[in-house]
């Protein structure tokens, strides 16, 4: 599929820009979304660039970007402000903001408030939250207000302690209908998408069949209508082992570390810079100076 559009002269004009109802039409005929997360202008760009269809400015960063253990730190501010940087590599791909933790749990006027900074001060197309039913009329307010929503179920991080750990959800008759019952009451409240973490595939798949919307999957198996993964465990700079559906498509850290390391090599033996990547006086004013004071002052 091409990702641009053409003038009537035949000359490439800007990308075709993703919408939700793009990723609806790819949800009814059966063709997979793709999303990937990113958090600064040259991932987002580099992830854009790729025909990525959705870029999710994910509350990962806390962890992969921050270096915190958890989530649960990051802030709006520290949101919003890679949110703006993403938004300003971005052509093409949709671009949905993670709403971090406390920033929608007080109250649905704070969690409104809050929306709005994202879309207004961010630049974000949709924000996603966390949770199932309890999480209903939030996202009607939010729709109401012309904020698209992305759900988020299953194995959902910002509910960490709770959980006790990072672990699979949906794995009981009781669990599943749960699950179920989620996903169909944000369908109703006004959901554009679901993302459905860390439980089994039949579970996933069985969401994906009944709902309308589309879902989007990470660590859900392959019948999910798309798939997600955090940029940085795509290219291995997360310094984690992976999780089990974390599939790593590069090493940018051994890309990285040995460029660094060749770097350093070649100040200390006084290879770089060489004379070629040096600044040079114009032949007549070298001509006036004397080389020994030249090279003293420098």
């Amino acid at each position: 599929m091409s990702l641009t559009q053409f003038r009537n002269d035949g000359s490439a004009s800007s990308p075709i820009p993703v919408t939700f109802q793009t990723i609806q039409e790819k949800k009814q005929t059966g063709r997979p979304i793709t999303a990937l997360t990113a958090y600064d202008y040259a991932t987002a760009r580099l992830v854009d660039e790729a025909g990525i269809d959705l870029i999710l400015v994910g509350d990962s960063l806390a962890q992969v970007v921050l270096g915190y253990d958890n989530t649960l730190p990051v802030t709006v501010d520290e949101m919003l402000h890679h949110t703006r940087a993403v938004r300003r590599a971005v052509k093409r791909a949709i671009v949905a903001a993670d709403m971090p933790w406390g920033s929608y749990h007080v109250s649905v006027e704070e969690g409104m408030r809050n929306a709005v900074r994202f879309v207004k001060e961010g630049g974000a197309q949709a924000v996603k939250i966390e949770g199932g039913a309890s999480r209903a009329e939030m996202v009607e307010r939010l729709t109401s207000a012309e904020i698209p929503v992305i759900g988020h179920l299953g194995l959902t991080p910002q509910s960490v302690h709770r959980m006790g750990g990072y672990k699979v959800q949906g794995r009981s008759a009781a669990a599943i209908n749960e699950l179920l019952h989620d996903a169909h009451t944000l369908e109703s409240a006004g959901a554009v998408t679901l993302v459905l973490e860390g439980m089994p595939r039949e579970v996933a798949a069985r969401i994906t069949a009944e709902v309308g919307i589309p879902t989007i999957g990470i660590g859900a198996g392959p019948e999910c209508d798309g798939q997600i993964l955090v940029f940085h465990d795509l290219v291995n700079l997360s310094f984690t082992h992976p999780a089990k559906f974390v599939r790593q498509y590069g090493d940018a850290a051994e890309l990285f570390r040995n460029a660094i390391e060749g770097y350093r090599q070649d100040v200390e033996t006084r290879t770089f810079p060489a004379d070629g990547e040096s600044y040079h006086l114009p032949k007549d004013v070298a001509a006036t100076l004397d080389g020994s004071a030249v090279r003293a002052k420098a």
